[in-house]
Formats: structure tokens, C-alpha cells, sequence
């Protein structure tokens, strides 16, 4: 594939707040890049055009340029492979399509998401995991000539050997066998023709010269599919690893509806970017005790992919916190140290838009901690008796916070605007006025009832820090409804 060392590739998805397990596995790709002497390229799949926005790519460029990674193409430094954005590359991924109909490797499916639902739930209920039945793959050529002519709505499907298993080494796993009759016949070509993330991964890596791939575990048991296309195209496979995921201290998944996992989280608590992936990076070396403490140059120093575990990588934000602290003192002179504080507080323009909003507020400077200190701070410190002066039940409280966590993540932009229009519909869909919804919303965002205007406030804190202060917000109230308060 490449005689001029590995290319590894960086590949997310545009679709949410840029998460940490996004850095986590693009920081294994780029040590692995960087001790092998191989390049780095990242590429934006952007095949979920419902949710794909220009406002999360920006974020997920932002993100990984916050944590010190480079790259080496890109789509916003391009290179010899491009483009690097799969929605520009939509016309590309037609031809093989028709290659895989034309050798008998792929079929057109006219099943209606209805009679597929239907079909998954009378799986479910006979005990079976949900798999396509194979309905449309005995449609006779004329069958689907004439479907085609009749306008009817298709997907292109791979077909799927029925007998035996697909077995391949990967390089954290090992020899691993999966059985062909657990592999579903999986969506290559969606209806409105982009195609999934199997079709253009598998396509993409071959166009450019990706010779390995290096994610996360749960993309394992779609290996099959993967490989099956690399046979069916005649191309050689990637070398596959699949990296354990990141988990909480109790072994579960890390997850937004848990804990915080988005960077732009971390990166406006004021964690260094250096301390998180020094914290990151100490789930791919081997070291002894008291040698924590290490530089990108020296993390890959240490690196060794032969030597991966495949045991969970457990996010322990104390630990976190403990390698930050020992960065802010013993890493940053005391210049370094201000500028970097000052930094931080202009990120997002918050200190500078936040005294602008105070102006009008305070009759004395010496109050501006007081008014806009939520602005930087870390928690608000929330309490039952932050909420004990609003005119609304705890219930009637916890029902608002609950309401408009969940209604805010649907929104594609983060802005005033966007914002105000999604709490105004908040306040109809409650059937309450919107002076009733905002009071417990000043008191989550801020720990008090008189602050800066909610909207802007929501706007500067950004989208993941807003989240986890109404989550944070919704516990406390709900145990003043379980206690009765």
C-alpha cells in the first residue's frame, strides 16, 4: 500500500460537541503516526446529512488544534488525496456501487422503513436479534427494472456469505473469528444516495492509501463487513486495531447523559491542553510510578503499539485533575501561567462580552465577581436552597430543567437567537409563560436569581457547559421532590 511508512487516519463525525474519546483515539493514531514515521491525516464523515453541521465541524477542527494535534492532510490543509470532507466526495462512491451490483456482490432494496420495522420487531419477539431477512435479495432483474422505472425508493445492500466465518488478526485483539450468520446484510447506498459509513470508509482509506486503522472497540464486530468489501473490490486491507474504550470508574461507558465528555467541557474548566493529553496518554505506554508527567515528545518516546491493553481506559477526572494541577505549577512559569489564564478567560469572547453585559447592572466594579464570576467558574455551587425562592414546585422545577436539557440538545447552531427560540417553545410546549420557565434556569446557570441576561449567559457558557449545569441543576432538585421539600 505505502512504502514510505504507515498512514493512519483520523476520522470523526460532525454530528455533537467534539468528545474526549474522539482525542483519545486520534492522539493513538497520531503517536503511532509520529513513532512509526508515518503521517497523520484527518477526514470529516459527514455521510449523516441530518445531522452533519459546518458549526460541528468547525468545533471538531477547534477541538483537536486545542489539544496540540497536527495533521498532515485534512480538509482544511488539503493534500494529494482529497477532498477530505465525504459530502464533497458523494459522486466518488457511485461507480463502486455499481461495480458491487454489476459482480453480484450487492442487491437493491425496496423494503419500506415500515415493513423493516415490523420485520425487527417480530425478530425481537421470537427472541432473534434484528438482521435484514433477505426479502429483496431474490428480486429477478426484471423485478427491479421495473420497481426502478415505477419510481419506487431503494437502498443498495451487501450481500453476506451464509456458511462459515470471517477471521482476521488484529493488532490489539489478536486472532479473532466472527460467524458469517451474525453479520446483518448491511445499508451500503442510503435512498437519497450518500452512502454509510461502512461503503465510504472502506472506499475512502483504499483512495487514500490508509494502511492502518486504528479505532474504538465497538467497531470490532463490523470488521466483517469491512474486510468482505476489501475481497469483493479486489483491494488490500488495512492492518485493524481497536482500541478499548474509555469507561467511568465504574465500568460503564463514558457517556454525556453520565458524566462531561466533550472537550470544549474541559477546555472551559481550564484544563490545559497539555495535562489532558499527557492524561490520555498514559492509556498507551508503560511506566513506573511517578513518571506521570510527560510531554507529547516524550509520550512518544514511550510508545509502543505492540504493547496495548486491552483492559478499559478509566477516565478518572481525579486523576485528571491531579496531572493538571502538577502542569499549571511545575510546567508554567509564572508569565506563561498569566497568559495562559487570560487566555482562558477570553475564550469564547466570555470575559470580554460578560463585562459588557454587566455594565448596566452593577453600580460599583467591586460587584462584577459577584454578577458574572459564574461566567468562569467551575460549579456555581447549587444547593436545595438555591431553589427554595422560586414561585415553582420543586416538581413543577425539575419538570422545566428536564424539559429544556433535553429540547437543547436538538439545536443544530448554539446562539442567542437559537437559543431564545428553543426556551420560548419550551414555555408552549409546558403551557407556561416564559417568566415561569426562566427563574430556575438563572438559578442553574449562575447559583443565583439575579445575573446577566439568561440567553446571552447560556450563549457564552457554550453548549457543554450548559448541559452539565442542568444536569447538575436536575439532581439537586429531584432529591428535594424524593425528600418532599
Amino acid at each position: 500500500m505505502n512504502t514510505h511508512g504507515p498512514r493512519v487516519r483520523i476520522a470523526p463525525s460532525p454530528t455533537g460537541e467534539p468528545h474526549v474519546g474522539t482525542v483519545y483515539i486520534a492522539l493513538f493514531n497520531y503517536l503511532f503516526a509520529k513513532k512509526m514515521g508515518g503521517e497523520f491525516i484527518l477526514r470529516i464523515e459527514d455521510t449523516d446529512a441530518t445531522r452533519s453541521t459546518p458549526e460541528f465541524e468547525q468545533k471538531v477542527l477547534d477541538a483537536l488544534k486545542w489539544t496540540g494535534l497536527t495533521w498532515a492532510e485534512g480538509p482544511d490543509v488539503g493534500g494529494p488525496y482529497g477532498p477530505y470532507r465525504q459530502s464533497d466526495r458523494k459522486e466518488m462512491y457511485q461507480p463502486y456501487a455499481q461495480e458491487l451490483l454489476d459482480k453480484g456482490h450487492a442487491f437493491r432494496c425496496f423494503c419500506t422503513p415500515e415493513r423493516l420495522e415490523q420485520m425487527r420487531e417480530a425478530q425481537r419477539a421470537a427472541g432473534k436479534p434484528p438482521k435484514y431477512d433477505g426479502l429483496c435479495l431474490h428480486l429477478t432483474a426484471e423485478e427491479v427494472t421495473s420497481k426502478m422505472a415505477a419510481g419506487e425508493s431503494s437502498v443498495i445492500r451487501m450481500k453476506i456469505p451464509t456458511e462459515g466465518s470471517c477471521d482476521f488478526h488484529d493488532g490489539v485483539y489478536g486472532d479473532v473469528s466472527i460467524p458469517w450468520d451474525s453479520v446483518d446484510m448491511q445499508v451500503l447506498i442510503k435512498g437519497d444516495g450518500m452512502p454509510t459509513y461502512h461503503m465510504a470508509n472502506v472506499i475512502d482509506d483504499h483512495l487514500m492509501k490508509i494502511t492502518h486503522v486504528a479505532r474504538g472497540e465497538e467497531w470490532l464486530a463490523s470488521v466483517p463487513k469491512h474486510i468482505l468489501l476489501y475481497r469483493y473490490f479486489e483491494w488490500e486491507q488495512p492492518v485493524f486495531m481497536h482500541l478499548s474504550l474509555m469507561r467511568n470508574a465504574d465500568k460503564s461507558k463514558l457517556s454525556k447523559r453520565k458524566n462531561p465528555t466533550s472537550i470544549s467541557y474541559y477546555s472551559a474548566l481550564g484544563y490545559l491542553p497539555e495535562a489532558l493529553m499527557n492524561f490520555l496518554g498514559l492509556f498507551f505506554i508503560q511506566i513506573a510510578e511517578g513518571e506521570e508527567l510527560l510531554t507529547m515528545d516524550e509520550l512518544c518516546e514511550k510508545f509502543d503499539p505492540d504493547n496495548l491493553s486491552k483492559a478499559g481506559a478509566i477516565f478518572d477526572i481525579q486523576k485528571l485533575d491531579w496531572l493538571n494541577g502538577r502542569w499549571l505549577r511545575e510546567k508554567l512559569s509564572p508569565e506563561d501561567f498569566v497568559a495562559r489564564t487570560l487566555e482562558w478567560a477570553s475564550e469564547n469572547n466570555r470575559l470580554t462580552e460578560g463585562l459588557k453585559l454587566s455594565q448596566s447592572r452593577i453600580s460599583k466594579l467591586g460587584e462584577l465577581p459577584q454578577l458574572a464570576g459564574f461566567l468562569l467558574s467551575n460549579d456555581v455551587g447549587l444547593t436545595p436552597a438555591s431553589f427554595a425562592g422560586l414561585k415553582t414546585s420543586p416538581a413543577e422545577t425539575l419538570e422545566i430543567l428536564n424539559t429544556v436539557q433535553a429540547d437543547l440538545e436538538k439545536l443544530m447552531e448554539w446562539n442567542v437567537e437559537t437559543i431564545d427560540a428553543e426556551l420560548r417553545a419550551v414555555s408552549d410546549k409546558l403551557a407556561k409563560k416564559l417568566r415561569v420557565v426562566t427563574p430556575p434556569l438563572f438559578v442553574a446557570m449562575s447559583g443565583s436569581s439575579r445575573s446577566l441576561p439568561l440567553f446571552d449567559s447560556m450563549a457564552l457558557l457554550g453548549r457543554s457547559v450548559v448541559r452539565q449545569r442542568l444536569k447538575v441543576a436536575a439532581t439537586v432538585v429531584a432529591s428535594m421532590v424524593g425528600s418532599g421539600n
